[in-house]
């Protein structure tokens, strides 16, 4: 029997306390899920905020303190994202884990989401998935092809003032620029990754100097954000080999040789679901998209919470109105996409020849 009387509701990373933890006990042999769904304070706004249907009230009278969210205009027609450039995403980044880590301690993957990232798949999805699988698996884009990319993001030199001011301003160029170095080799990704818990304990509590030696020289990267986590983790012998080169995030690209994510739109539904990604990106603010996936995938109400099992009220009457069990779970078709997917990443461990190679 479940409990019906209303108590604290599960966090969810589709409610407004997404910054805690998720946790999905199945049974006593396996291992307790959680999902930390991490961002900059800036993009975490939006996340809670990111409303696929009618919002609640105007976005026009959202008015973010300044104190926190300095010189940050808000878009009416695009969804804002958090700077990628220099140093500080990083610090933003590792400061939001080593909270979480002082917070909690039953979670087993830190994911790091953006405010034009949208889930494609229900938290009771991911997280059945997910407890299925080792929890020592890294989802992270990862190259060690360098190419145009070493004089226009590796080698110049900068001074990111995000890391030093309170507002973040423009950043510095140095005039000079830096040879690659030879100590260990330079890898590129994606800033959307799903680390373990204890490769974010690797990068934060300093039992290695190669996290500490790499977040320095990347300190004067002008995009060192998207390329950190890939280098740590291909550069550690105690990591290397939990690399999955694939986020579990759907992207579209133009066939150019452009590296900006192209804005998903309704026409690209069926080959967002066909691919079995968790999430996608990028949107447009209030785009129609948002609102299919969230009527026929998420079966989320405009301005309700995603439904998960926890949800015992009646449909008439809010669903998620009466909480009960936390650690009960009812995956739908989600669930089938995202775990043929990571069958497929996983297969006759072909994702080994794909782990940190030289091309």
């Amino acid at each position: 029997m479940h409990n019906n009387h209303q108590q604290t509701p599960p966090a969810s990373p589709y409610n407004s306390n997404a910054a805690s933890t998720t946790t999905a006990s199945k049974d006593n042999s396996k291992a307790t899920v959680c999902i930390i769904l991490a961002t900059s304070f800036f993009s975490f706004l939006f996340i809670i905020a990111l409303p696929s249907t009618s919002p609640i009230r105007p976005l026009t009278i959202i008015r973010p303190d300044p104190a926190l969210f300095p010189n940050q205009p808000i878009s009416l027609t695009e969804i804002p994202s958090a700077p990628t450039r220099g140093p500080s995403a990083i610090s933003s980044t590792l400061h939001g884990a080593s909270i979480l880590l002082r917070l909690a301690s039953d979670w087993n993957w830190f994911i790091s989401l953006n405010a034009g990232d949208y889930p494609l798949a229900t938290q009771d999805d991911i997280l059945h998935i997910l407890s299925y699988l080792p929890n020592d698996l890294n989802f992270v884009n990862h190259t060690n092809y360098i190419g145009w990319k070493e004089s226009k993001k590796l080698k110049p030199i900068i001074v990111d003032t995000g890391l030093y001011l309170l507002e973040k301003e423009e950043i510095f160029y140095a005039t000079q620029k830096r040879e690659l170095p030879t100590a260990f080799k330079l890898f590129s990704g994606s800033s959307f990754t799903m680390l373990t818990r204890s490769f974010v304990e690797f990068c934060i509590l300093g039992t290695d100097n190669l996290p500490r030696t790499l977040l320095m020289y990347f300190t004067n990267t002008p995009y060192s954000y998207s390329n950190y986590f890939p280098t740590v983790l291909c550069n550690s012998d105690q990591y290397k080999k939990t690399v999955i080169n694939h986020n579990l995030q759907h992207v579209a690209f133009n066939k150019t040789i452009s590296t900006k994510p192209l804005s998903l739109k309704p026409e690209e539904f069926d080959a967002m679901i066909q691919s079995g990604a968790a999430f996608a990106t990028h949107f447009q603010f209030d785009s129609p998209v948002l609102d299919r996936i969230d009527r026929e995938i998420l079966k989320r109400s405009p301005g309700k919470v995603v439904p998960g099992g926890w949800c015992l009220g009646e449909p008439a009457n809010d669903t998620c109105s009466v909480w009960g069990d936390a650690s009960i779970l009812r995956p739908g078709p989600g669930a089938k996409r995202l775990k043929k997917r990571i069958v497929d990443l996983l297969a006759d461990d072909k994702y080994r020849s794909m782990q940190c190679r030289d091309e």
